[in-house]
């Protein structure tokens, strides 16, 4: 019992779920802060957790289903790809696909239920911002193969959580709350994004179109991350000037560092792609090492962790001054 539950949580990619809690603890602080309703606000965490693995899941399987309909596709030589743990559960015969599908079902199902009783409890927005929600969690599988997963992504992550988070505990929707939500969206967006650019060749094989494989090679898509960093940084100015929060919340320029470590991880990726990262204190958490050393994985999952952790610090940071400045 305690195997399989291992093997549903770890096809359900659970080392994921801290870029939803922490994007949720941002929009949490801030709507307890404006006298929000506390016990409504973790059980929607409990809703976007299980939205969030649900989506993985059905994820996984829609991969699965586009990888054994390619003629050359031979289980043995993708097993050997230690780099690519998705869909590996499935295809070493772990699960089967009908254990899949009811694995997802199970997840969309009680999230459906926290979902209902919200429209009961709230009205009808909290509806608006299901339908949105559950239609990026059922198209993302399409969407990541035509170049939209930052786009699916920066929604699901940005207004729509915020957005609906903010409402089921105060009842109303503003329009701080999704400029509040930029930064920690850039952020997850980041996440992704350097889980494309590491999949750079493979995505490319397997027919999946990415912003990263839209550029010459991976150290050209770097372009795009560095962007990407800048405009996480420079929008916490933004939260300043139009008054959202004080000046507090830009401790999160403390994580600049960490964001300046894994650009530089990644440019020696991309020259490099068994290269290791130096461990750092600041790299951490980072669990299942040993099954991960055992893969030969570490070159793919500690960066994975290094760009997982710093989303976790950032958001950290900004909690942080959010409720440093109500004081």
């Amino acid at each position: 019992m305690i195997n399989k539950l291992s093997t549903f949580l770890e096809c359900s990619r659970v080392f994921s779920l801290p870029m939803t809690i922490l994007s949720w603890l941002v929009v949490f602080t801030y709507s307890a802060i404006h006298s929000g309703n506390i016990w409504y606000g973790i059980l929607c965490l409990l809703g976007i957790c299980l939205v969030h693995l649900g989506t993985n899941v059905l994820d996984d399987y829609f991969d699965y289903k586009s990888l054994i309909r390619q003629v050359d596709f031979d289980k043995k030589e993708y097993l050997k790809n230690t780099q690519k743990t998705k869909c590996r559960y499935l295809i070493a015969g772990l699960l089967n696909e009908t254990q899949i599908l009811e694995l997802a079902g199970v997840y969309f199902f009680i999230a459906g239920l926290i979902g209902l009783f919200f429209c009961i409890k709230c009205g009808t927005p909290v509806l608006k911002f299901m339908i949105a929600g559950g239609i990026i969690a059922v198209l993302y599988s399409i969407l990541s193969k035509i170049r939209l997963s930052e786009i699916a992504v920066a929604l699901a992550y940005g207004p729509i959580l915020f957005g609906g988070v903010n409402f089921v505990m105060t009842k109303t929707i503003s329009w701080e709350v999704f400029i509040l939500s930029i930064p920690t969206m850039i952020m997850t967006v980041i996440l992704l994004y350097i889980h494309t650019v590491m999949d750079f060749e493979y995505d490319i094989k397997e027919g999946h179109y990415t912003v990263a494989n839209a550029f010459d090679s991976q150290l050209d898509s770097l372009t795009v991350l560095k962007i990407f960093i800048i405009l996480a940084y420079a929008s916490l100015f933004g939260i300043c000037i139009f008054d959202i929060s004080d000046w507090q919340i830009l401790l999160a320029l403390l994580t600049i560092p960490l964001s300046v470590d894994l650009y530089q991880s990644m440019k020696e990726y991309s020259i490099d792609n068994n290269s290791v990262p130096a461990h750092k204190w600041f790299h951490h958490p980072m669990e299942n090492m040993a099954q991960i050393e055992k893969l030969q994985a570490e070159s793919f999952m500690i960066r994975m962790y290094q760009s997982r952790n710093l989303m976790i610090y950032f958001s950290l940071f900004i909690a942080l001054g959010l409720s440093l400045a109500n004081l």
